[in-house]
């Protein structure tokens, strides 16, 4: 009894999947009409300017104190030599904005939630685990007017 059990839960099986081989392929037709393209990156060089809106973020730096991060999201960008595309398909979209003293830190806290351009003095790809940004602006002005 459990044998005959067993062949009519197999026959069910296969006859699920050939039904869904079909429907499989006409998926794989319809995919084949519109296939997705990378978003191809611009170009960054030193001076470049980086717009976004500026986010804030709680993260705890080498010693364990809580230290707050800021990063910009923008669009794909291919970074100066050698770093390029940080090994990234497209380049990075979000860049952290690394604060040199307590000057620049009350500067951007007070910008947080807002539209801001950057001009990018030096940047680098992030290499450190638990970084939350593909690349890091170390050296950088505001630039332009801000809301």
């Amino acid at each position: 009894m459990r044998r005959s059990g067993f062949k009519a839960q197999l026959c069910a099986a296969m006859l699920v999947m050939a039904g869904a081989g079909t429907s499989v392929a006409y998926a794989a037709s319809d995919a084949e009409q519109a296939p997705a393209k990378p978003v191809a990156p611009k170009d960054m060089k030193l001076g470049d300017v980086l717009h976004g809106q500026l986010n804030a973020m709680r993260s705890r730096d080498a010693k364990g104190k809580r230290v707050d991060v800021y990063q910009v999201v923008t669009e794909p960008r291919r970074l100066p030599a050698p770093a390029g595309l940080c090994n990234l398909e497209t380049g990075p979209e979000t860049f952290e904005i690394v604060v040199a003293g307590e000057a620049q830190a009350t500067q951007l806290k007070r910008l947080v939630g807002k539209e801001v351009a950057f001009k990018v003095a030096e940047v680098a790809c992030a290499e450190q685990a638990g970084q939350m940004s593909e690349a890091l602006v170390t050296k950088w002005s505001l630039v332009g007017k801000t809301n």
